[in-house]
């Protein structure tokens, strides 16, 4: 049984974070069967906080405290969810083995939020958009069975996995909310409570659907050559049926059905036990679906393609036990048909509009592991050139959040006993850094590069029996004011405040 509730005010200059967590699972194991049944309820009630904006005058953040929100005290999200696991392993014989899976997930939520979408910078007036979401409810089904074994054909080893997956997913939004943008709001000076949360409810955008099936039939099987080479070679047949759009009465704005084969191969050379190289190459798709309706107003049918990508990887892995993992890849992943979003500024909406296509190469480096038996290290970084290749308005452009360069390492030291009786103490630190990278797709405005360092302090002991744990976490330690993401101009992702966290945890 995991239980856990949080309460605390935001950050920033309103809002408040509540959560609630009941976890209960039970768990059967027997000779050869293992069963695991799980159940998660949360309640939660999140500031829907859409950031800051842009200063037209200058393409950057608004010169004002990151703590000063521009929307209401109403803005937030409030929901629940539930969600129900269940896992059956079973081993047939030292070769055999097959596994179940089924995952249940309903969750309901309410969303008032004012949206920006002017800034008039020489007066300081915000024009808000008075929007919300009510009677939200999203169901989401998913059951994977597979069969995993190991067989001799003409002496040569196989490790054969086959299986099935099906997903049943709906979402719905039925009550969707607009009323007239005002400019009632000045960033330079300002004062709440001039709005209050919208009650105009917009027959034209209100029960948003979008359902989903989707099944697919998968097989791979890895073949041994010799104790070095090992040949991969797998397959997917995916079918999928969705529909999607809103109004009353609904329109639909995708109404798609197909199916696809989707081929994968790969290569590893064993070059001795601690060191390996590999080569891969995979397919995937993914339907091509949007509620809202397309700029140029055609609906997305079975005449228009899905998003598919294929994907190329070449890397080697060293892995030397009790010590070092460490992983180095190059990559280069291809998307076409993929659906573009830009803002709006006449008409202060979002347009979506199909695409033609996307490339992403570069290069990633993992290492992970103890230094010493007191240290112990985490690092990676990621060098990135991620592209707009093909598009009527966008070509060449840089793909929207997507940074050239990121980083991370951490470092732990494992001071040991401190006064006895199996305790132990570590302390640690880290930082991650991830470089300019637009804001749009069409690359009008960028966020700057960051870096942001953590520390904790982590003490384990034990109160009659029971392990407690006590952690202190720092989190933006130098207290950088930093941001995240964006969705366009006037809404753009503030990182959090330097935080100072104490936890405990008693496992009984």
């Amino acid at each position: 049984m995991v239980m856990d509730y949080e309460d605390e005010d935001y950050w920033r200059n309103f809002g408040i974070h509540r959560e609630s967590l009941v976890a209960p699972s039970l768990a059967w194991y027997g000779d050869t069967t293992q069963v695991v049944l799980s159940y998660e309820h949360r309640e939660f009630l999140y500031p829907f906080d859409r950031g800051t904006a842009l200063d037209p005058r200058t393409n950057h953040p608004l010169d004002i405290p990151r703590t000063r929100r521009l929307d209401e005290p109403f803005n937030e999200m409030e929901g629940r969810s539930d969600l129900t696991q269940l896992s059956v392993d079973h081993q047939f014989n030292d070769n055999w083995k097959s596994h179940f899976g089924y995952s249940w997930n309903r969750e309901t939520y309410d969303a008032n939020q004012l949206r920006i979408n002017a800034i008039n910078a020489a007066t300081g007036a915000v024009t808000r958009s008075n929007d919300a979401t009510h009677g939200a409810v999203s169901t989401d089904s998913f059951a994977i069975a597979d069969l995993e074994g190991t067989f001799q054909i003409a002496g040569f080893q196989n490790d054969l996995q086959v299986g099935v997956d099906d997903e049943k997913r709906k979402i719905f939004r039925s009550d969707l909310l607009r009323q007239t943008a005002r400019s009632s709001f000045n960033y330079l000076n300002p004062v709440y409570g001039r709005e209050s949360p919208s009650s105009t409810v917009s027959a034209s955008d209100s029960d948003q659907t979008d359902k989903l099936r989707a099944t697919s039939l998968f097989a791979q099987d890895s073949f041994h050559l010799n104790e070095q080479w090992i040949l991969v070679a797998g397959a997917r047949y995916q079918t999928y049926d969705q529909i999607a759009g809103r109004g009353r009465p609904f329109v639909a704005n995708t109404n798609i059905n197909g199916q696809k084969w989707l081929p994968r191969g790969g290569i590893v050379y064993k070059y001795n036990d601690v060191l390996s190289f590999y080569g891969s190459y995979t397919q995937s798709l993914k339907p091509s679906s949007t509620i809202a309706p397309l700029s140029s107003g055609v609906v997305i049918d079975s005449a228009v393609l899905p998003e598919q990508a294929r994907s190329y990887e070449l890397g080697a892995k060293l892995d030397i036990p009790g010590r070092i993992t460490a992983t180095a890849a190059v990559f280069d992943i291809r998307k076409k048909n993929i659906l573009v979003s830009q803002f709006n500024d006449a008409t202060k909406l979002t347009d979506w509009r199909t695409s033609g296509e996307a490339r992403s190469r570069g290069i990633e480096l993992d290492v992970a592991g103890e230094l010493t038996d007191r240290w112990s290290v985490i690092s990676s970084i990621a060098l990135l050139d991620a592209k707009i290749t093909k598009d009527p308005l966008y070509k060449g452009n840089e793909l929207w959040n997507v940074a050239r360069r990121t980083a991370a390492v951490s470092a732990v030291y494992d001071w040991g006993s401190i006064i006895g009786g199996g305790d132990r103490l570590r302390t640690g630190a880290g930082a991650h850094y991830v470089g300019e990278r637009p804001g749009d797709s069409a690359n009008s405005f960028a966020l700057p590069a960051y870096t942001v360092a953590d520390a904790f302090a982590s003490y384990d002991t034990k109160v009659d029996e029971h392990k407690l744990n006590i952690q202190f976490n720092v989190k933006n330690l130098f207290d950088r004011t930093y941001y995240t993401s964006s969705a366009n101009r006037y809404f753009v992702s503030v990182g959090d405040t330097r935080q100072f966290i104490l936890s405990t945890t008693l496992e009984f």
